[in-house]
């Protein structure tokens, strides 16, 4: 008998158009695993079992069926994004359990596509946080349970880490998709701004963006198009394409690892063979980077709470948001990003794609980091996760590459980031790097 959970989107989707399987039996199959499987690893905060069964049939009877790019396809949504029918609690308790009368316009455009929803995922409250955990619940690293899956989309990249579903729904705004996709050993990609539209909800004043957890280079692509709507750009040839590689945190005080500092060094060998023009070059970050990203970061918080009842936030995010209140007006303006902006865009100019490690450092432990207090989880978060927020600022497209493992055996990643509308290239040097040093697709969970 054919088994389906572990395989890609694009396989599962192709084997439904061509009815070797109906979309009931590929639901079905990973509604078992996450039966049996979520209890070790907390990806999901709500599981839609006998809504996702009904909608699998619905996909099957559809006239388009042929048509369909995710036709059957299990899919698994953050939870900070409207499901229709189901509640959207963002991890808190401040939040109301009150059903979703409509998809978000994203839910919506892979619902279209043929997906099945078969969940919403564990986030940390507010979607605050590199460490998934909080009063719904805990997502671990299903390579190494010990250790959280990452944050803030933790429990989309557990739930594809552990085969539970092959694609999964995220968002990022300040590396709330690479953060956990580089931890569990997954690909994703943050689009540029306007690539996939925001819809209802908060987008941090415009540097959060929505976008593909997978498994795959061609998987995140298909994704990604589905969720854009636009068809995926072909494959483009290395040619005189020149990468940066550089190991520098953009933070000042904080450090890269030695594991994450070699995965950067083996993918600029892995891209310089394959023919692109490699170079070591560091981007001129500057020094006031920590500071322009603590305020957008908190200020952020504070209106993404400002409807909530202050009482039922945990007492880190209570103060998030108060450290961000008075940034508010200053963030939305937006001149600190356009300064930012006008300060890197000379180095893209001269590099097409820069090469970095993804983190600086392992996920921290796996725990209850939401009764800890807000300078822990600053600290926490800051010195394993610098590489990401200064491209939610700028607002250009990124993306989480596995390469390597760690000591613990668990992955390692890298990050690539590319100019504007660089999305179709920075996926065409993240199949190179697949290419020639493939990656274990899903944790040995079984």
């Amino acid at each position: 008998m054919t088994t389906w959970a572990g395989r890609t989107a694009a396989e599962i989707s192709a084997a439904v158009r061509e009815k070797r399987v109906t979309p009931r039996e590929v639901v079905a199959e990973h509604l078992a695993r996450i039966e049996r499987l979520d209890g070790r690893v907390g990806a999901f905060r709500a599981v839609r079992a006998e809504a996702a069964l009904a909608e699998a049939d619905e996909v099957a009877a559809r006239g388009d069926f042929a048509e369909l790019p995710l036709a059957g396809v299990p899919v698994a949504v953050k939870d900070n994004l409207a499901v229709r029918g189901e509640s959207t609690r963002v991890g808190s308790a401040a939040t109301p359990d009150t059903p979703a009368a409509q998809d978000h316009v994203t839910v919506a455009r892979l619902r279209a596509a043929g997906a099945v929803v078969v969940g919403l995922t564990n986030v940390p409250e507010l979607c605050v946080f590199g460490t998934t955990d909080g009063v719904l619940g805990t997502a671990r690293n299903p390579w190494d349970p010990a250790r959280s899956a990452g944050g803030s989309s933790g429990g989309s990249a557990a739930a594809v880490a552990a085969g539970m579903v092959p694609v999964a729904l995220g968002n990022d705004g300040m590396g709330s998709l690479r953060i956990p996709a580089a931890n569990c050993g997954l690909v994703t990609i943050k689009p540029g701004r306007g690539v996939v539209p925001t819809g209802e909800g908060g987008s941090w004043f415009g540097m959060a963006e929505h976008g593909p957890l997978a498994t795959t280079v061609e998987d995140a692509r298909l994704m990604l198009s589905v969720l854009a709507g636009t068809a995926p750009a072909p494959r483009s040839e290395p040619g005189t394409l020149r990468v940066a590689v550089s190991l520098r945190s953009p933070l000042a005080g904080v450090t890269v690892s030695r594991p994450y500092a070699a995965a950067a060094r083996d993918a600029a060998g892995l891209l310089m063979r394959a023919g692109y023009q490699v170079r070591r070059a560091d981007p001129p970050y500057p020094l006031s980077l920590a500071t322009t990203s603590l305020i957008h970061w908190t200020a952020g918080t504070a209106a993404d709470a400002q409807p909530l009842d202050p009482r039922l936030l945990t007492r880190r995010t209570r103060v998030h948001a108060r450290i961000g209140r008075p940034f508010a007006a200053t963030v939305r303006s937006g001149a600190s990003r356009e300064k930012l902006r006008r300060r890197l865009e000379p180095f893209f100019t001269e590099y097409d794609v820069l090469l970095t490690p993804a983190l600086a450092r392992r996920s921290p432990k796996a725990g209850p980091w939401h009764e800890r207090g807000w300078l822990s989880n600053l600290l926490a978060n800051t010195n394993y996760s610098p590489l990401t927020p200064p491209w939610n600022l700028t607002g250009w497209p990124a993306m989480a590459v596995p390469c390597g493992t760690l000591p613990s055996g668990a992955p390692c990643a890298v990050q690539l980031v590319g100019r504007p509308g660089s999305e179709s290239q920075l996926l065409d040097v993240a199949g190179r790097l697949e290419e020639r040093n493939p990656w274990r697709r899903t944790a040995p969970m079984d």
